[in-house]
């Protein structure tokens, strides 16, 4: 059974987190709180198997649909980390992309009465 990172930490616990969407939305089970949350039943059964974490984009959606803030959310299902690491290569460009940028850049340079409309 694959793990993820957050799993080792002591103090997670997704259900917590999933049980209060559950009464605090007044839903019956897990089927309706994949339904308010438009998201495949699967997905809620593999985070309370700890099989899949709690994503970013499912804690957004959570934040639209019950008004509490992220924060709270994370703090509801034991995620204490108040740091996140990026890799060094996100955000960078890729270096085909760059000679790609380079070459535009020189030769909207060269071409000076070429606008786009």
């Amino acid at each position: 059974m694959a793990h993820h990172a957050l799993a080792s930490q002591e103090s997670y616990n997704p259900n917590h987190l999933l049980d209060i969407l559950l009464g605090k939305m007044q839903l019956k089970n897990d089927a309706a709180l994949s339904r308010m949350l438009e998201v495949a039943p699967p997905v809620i059964s593999k985070i309370r198997h700890h099989r899949l974490p709690v994503g970013a984009s499912l804690l957004i959606r959570m934040h639209e649909v019950t008004g509490m803030s992220i924060r709270d959310l994370r703090d509801l299902m034991g995620d204490r980390r108040t740091k996140y690491r990026l890799s060094d290569a996100q955000g960078r460009p890729k270096p085909e992309d760059k000679a790609a940028a380079e070459a535009a850049a020189q030769q909207q340079q060269q071409t000076p009465g070429n606008y786009a409309h």
